[in-house]
């Protein structure tokens, strides 16, 4: 059963690798401009269930529906082209393309898209402004810090216009003083622009950024609460 007004649930999913399941029926949604934090020791499937919602990777039971379209009844092309187009990603390391200048590697999912380059570096540099890194455009990842860095690769999640950003684990590579800022400049874009957020971390301080918490453990969802 869908919720009612969610943008992306899944129903019962189980994932098993080898003889280990990492997902045993595990249930999820979340509307559009909502920020839902996923909490979990090492383990316990949370990075799977991201994997599966973002159609990375295939479950091998249960449903996962996407804006009234169920993923398993896409084709690969379909998943990928809709990764490119409404899912944005932000990871532990940023995984910036080195060759490219930080204002290239925001611009890189519009340039995917068929956008030219002289717009899609336009729209780059916009959201470099609204993450507070608009003068490194020029520079490359190896050239600035992890803070930056991550704050590129938030910039990069957003410039496409996604309906929904995956972050795993956004700020573990991080102080907990850059931590906390990328945190507050993701949640607060994410939210202006009615951008839904699945958010990977096992940190009690970077869940607090969220709408509402889910608990994940043995590869089951619990705890569907609203947070305080």
């Amino acid at each position: 059963m869908i919720p009612e007004g969610s943008l992306l649930s899944a129903h019962d999913l189980r994932k098993t690798y080898g003889s280990t399941p990492a997902l045993d029926g595990a249930s999820f949604s979340v509307h559009p401009g909502e920020v839902v934090a996923v909490m979990g020791p090492s383990g316990s499937g949370k990075s799977t269930l991201l994997h599966c919602l973002a159609g990375i990777v295939n479950p091998d039971s249960g449903t996962i529906t996407y804006a009234g379209r169920e993923l398993s009844a896409m084709s690969d092309a379909e998943r990928s082209a809709l990764r490119r187009s409404d899912f944005g990603f932000v990871f532990q390391f940023g995984q910036l393309v080195p060759e490219l200048t930080c204002v290239e590697n925001v611009a890189l999912p519009l340039r995917l898209n068929g956008v030219k380059r002289k717009a899609a570096e336009r729209t780059a540099l916009e959201w470099m402004e609204r993450l507070e890194v608009d003068g490194l455009g020029g520079k490359r990842p190896g050239e600035v810090s992890g803070g930056q860095g991550q704050r590129v690769a938030v910039a990069r999640a957003l410039a496409g216009s996604p309906k929904v950003i995956f972050a795993d684990e956004p700020t573990g590579a991080l102080d907990s003083l850059n931590g906390e800022r990328v945190m507050e400049l993701l949640t607060e874009a994410a939210r202006s622009s009615h951008v839904a957020v699945v958010l990977v971390t096992h940190e009690a301080r970077v869940a607090a950024f969220s709408d509402r918490d889910v608990t994940v453990r043995d590869g089951r969802a619990h705890n569907l609460e609203y947070s305080a």
